[in-house]
């Protein structure tokens, strides 16, 4: 299976921006999703989680109430809709799978399988 990230890019702080994440190769429902992200000098941390089924949503705190996971599972492609964007939002974002039979996960040794990851940098 392979993950393609895309919709990075430079923003200025209060603005908006959707990532995608396209999944070839596999069946797509057979796979809960993820979104985390590493800032510069910095582990890579969980943002946020869907089912297979976009049923049940995990969100981290930092996060919580201004990102939106979503996934099109007829187009393989799950998004992340990140709104009010601040400056500790600068990260590359990764975008992972994990195994539908398992229960949703937020741990990164649960998802097997990542993208390449996209900047996203906000800066005024």
């Amino acid at each position: 299976v392979q993950l393609i990230e895309s919709g990075g890019g430079v923003v200025q702080p209060g603005d908006s921006l959707t990532l995608s994440c396209e999944v070839t190769g596999g069946t797509f429902t057979i796979y809960n999703m993820g979104w985390f992200r590493q800032a510069p000098g910095k582990e890579r941390e969980f943002v946020a989680s869907i089912k297979w089924s976009g049923a049940t949503t995990y969100y981290a705190d930092s996060v919580k109430g201004r990102f939106t996971i979503s996934r099109d599972n007829a187009k393989s492609t799950m998004y992340l809709q990140m709104n009010s964007l601040n400056p500790e939002d600068t990260a590359v974002y990764y975008c992972a799978a994990s195994s539908a039979f398992q229960r949703l996960a937020r741990t990164q040794a649960d998802f097997g399988s990542w993208g390449q990851g996209t900047q996203v940098t906000v800066s005024s």
